[in-house]
């Protein structure tokens, strides 16, 4: 049974549905990063969506209110393996230039931030850059942790998922969010360990803890629950 689903939605980016074994009812609320859901076990995806459709346009009230802030030329990504800001060019159309400092986005001159299309630009680009800049960082550290603790994988791919941190296939082929970069380091070793473990242990049982608690000093449950209260999104 799975206990977290993540659904596209043309009006909120994404739907987040999370089981939880006391739910009764299907219970909602509008966040900056979606529509989350809370519904009882077993609930089909098809007839959550049912009744969120039910209750859509009241809910995307509560979205103007909380959404996301629109990106200007005001907006920075200052983290520790990340950065990234906007400027004004000359240019007609916008442009991503790598700097030894960050990335930066060159902005046309009369751009009109407040248009929807200009937005989806704009974030876009700086998925792009952050995918980028994963595929540079992140394979080299996964294949350092590797060595270190001994547990080989496949092949790594750089994704640019905002619900799925990473992922280890049976065959040993681990996927990893863009959205790493946004972490602090030691949340983002713990997201790379724990894929890692699981080509050893393809679960969550007690030896995948075990394991993991092994290369994290005993602070795996610590540093889940931390990861989980981390938001990452703009």
């Amino acid at each position: 049974m799975a206990t977290k689903r993540v659904l596209p939605d043309k009006d909120f980016d994404r739907i987040v549905v999370r089981t939880h074994k006391l739910a009764r009812n299907v219970t909602m609320r509008v966040k900056p990063d979606g529509l989350h859901v809370t519904v009882p076990p077993y609930s089909l995806s098809s007839k959550v969506l049912e009744v969120v459709e039910q209750y859509r346009q009241r809910l995307l009230e509560d979205w103007k209110r909380v959404g996301k802030k629109p990106i200007d030329l005001n907006f920075r990504i200052h983290t520790p393996c990340f950065r990234l800001w906007l400027e004004q060019g000359n240019f007609t159309c916008f442009s991503v230039r790598f700097t030894e400092e960050g990335v930066k986005i060159i902005c046309p001159r009369n751009v009109d931030f407040s248009l929807p299309e200009v937005q989806r630009l704009v974030r876009n680009a700086i998925i792009r850059a952050m995918k980028k800049n994963a595929q540079e960082y992140l394979p080299p550290l996964l294949s350092s942790l590797s060595e270190q603790y001994h547990l080989p994988f496949k092949r790594v791919k750089i994704t640019g998922s905002k619900g799925r941190w990473g992922s280890c296939s049976g065959a040993g082929s681990i996927n990893l969010s863009c959205y790493l970069m946004l972490l602090p380091p030691h949340l983002m070793d713990y997201v790379l360990l724990h894929e890692l473990s699981h080509t050893k242990e393809m679960n969550h049982g007690p030896r995948f803890w075990e394991l993991l608690d092994s290369m994290t000093g005993g602070r795996a449950h610590a540093l889940r629950a931390e990861l989980r209260k981390f938001d990452t999104d703009f």
